[in-house]
């Protein structure tokens, strides 16, 4: 099934979206296909400064067509990427051919790897589509390796009806989680988006 109800930040029900019928003109987004070189190689150095230093087991749950797995693979870590739309993780796989990663259909909130432990686990604009985040952090928690990190990147959009996560929710359910919280501002860097934007984005990496 890949239709999910995404919730608010107070958890009401914002809008239902079928990630399926979404997928064929889902990259055509600046920040989802990376197909601006500049967009990209911001996006790269982002990863480069959020993900292990040394090739990682690295897990990239709501992956869609795979985008920034395919940005981490080539920086040399092993990726497992999940999303619920089996349309989205064609296109991924399509991408990631070739390199040390591979491509599940799941949920994002219980992805379906078995015992496996990973040293980073990545989320895009996800965590606000899921009907308990909370939840799902501890899951992610979980998966996590000891010294492991949860890079998450998530903002606010709209202004009538705004959907989303703010930041200092993301953080206070994250706080009695982990060791270390780091926080990052990211509307200002139009390179990541491919034009300006007045909405809030953000990414927080944390260290269990």
């Amino acid at each position: 099934m890949s239709e999910r109800t995404a919730a608010g930040d107070d958890g009401s029900a914002r809008e239902r979206v079928d990630w399926d019928a979404r997928a064929a003109v889902f990259d055509d987004e600046p920040d989802h296909g990376l197909r601006d070189p500049r967009v990209r190689a911001a996006w790269a150095e982002r990863l480069r400064d959020w993900l292990p230093g040394s090739p990682s087991d690295v897990l990239d749950l709501g992956c869609g067509t795979g985008s920034l797995s395919l940005l981490a693979a080539e920086q040399g870590h092993r990726v497992t990427g999940v999303d619920l739309s089996p349309a989205m993780v064609e296109r991924a796989r399509v991408k990631l051919a070739g390199l040390d990663a591979v491509c599940l259909v799941g949920d994002a909130a219980d992805p379906p790897v078995g015992g496996q432990r990973f040293d980073a686990v990545l989320v895009r604009h996800v965590l606000w589509t899921l009907p308990d985040p909370a939840r799902a952090l501890r899951r992610w928690k979980e998966l996590l390796r000891p010294e492991g990190r949860m890079v998450l990147v998530e903002g606010v959009r709209g202004t009538v009806t705004p959907i989303g996560i703010p930041s200092k929710r993301l953080t206070m359910l994250l706080r009695p989680l982990v060791s270390r919280l780091h926080l990052e501002h990211l509307s200002g860097d139009a390179g990541l988006w491919g034009r300006g934007v007045d909405d809030e984005r953000y990414a927080v990496v944390a260290s269990i």
